[in-house]
């Protein structure tokens, strides 16, 4: 799914450079659906991913957010602000609304930018066990939100190893900041 979905995106965004971060998604969606030759019938696959895309004007400081169940986190002077997604992944989806949702913000100087996959918040660790959690994972970007980004990233990783310890990595983790 993953090279399918890089694939068609790359040819969506070099085809069209000026879609909107839903409209992306919508054609990606499209494009997914015809692919994987989804219809919404009960017996069909029912593969699709979790995405999150922005568009940043840099001149302007516009941001344009769109996601596929996975949010964008902005963290402006410790204050965390999470511009939800849709709760429905590029591929079928059987309460699918008809267009993913835009949405624009304004960005100021020292904001910094979050997008992620489910990875690191679903892995098992600690000392019972347990998942690390969107509200553990939200307290530690605010915590590390101020630093420089190599440095958050590599206490990111220690954070997630320490958390996991010898339990299995259950799934991809992926963690994008970037500073305005």
């Amino acid at each position: 799914m993953s090279m399918l979905g890089i694939s068609m995106l790359s040819e969506i965004v070099n085809k069209d450079t000026h879609l909107g971060a839903n409209e992306i998604l919508n054609e990606l969606r499209k494009k997914i659906k015809l692919s994987l030759k989804q219809t919404g019938d009960s017996n069909e696959q029912k593969d699709g991913f979790d995405m999150s895309i922005c568009i940043i004007d840099i001149g302007s400081k516009e941001l344009e957010f769109a996601g596929a169940y996975n949010p964008l986190y902005l963290i402006r002077e410790k204050e965390l602000n999470e511009i939800k997604a849709d709760k429905m992944p590029v591929g079928i989806h059987l309460k699918e609304k008809d267009s993913f949702t835009s949405h624009r913000t304004t960005l100021q100087s020292g904001d910094s930018i979050y997008l992620f996959s489910d990875g690191f918040a679903d892995q098992f660790g600690g000392k019972q066990g347990k998942k690390y959690k969107t509200i553990q994972l939200k307290n530690k970007l605010i915590e590390l939100s101020e630093k420089p980004l190599n440095s958050q990233q590599e206490l990111l990783d220690l954070e997630f190893e320490t958390w996991k310890g010898e339990l299995d990595q259950l799934d991809d983790v992926c963690i994008m900041g970037v500073r305005v």
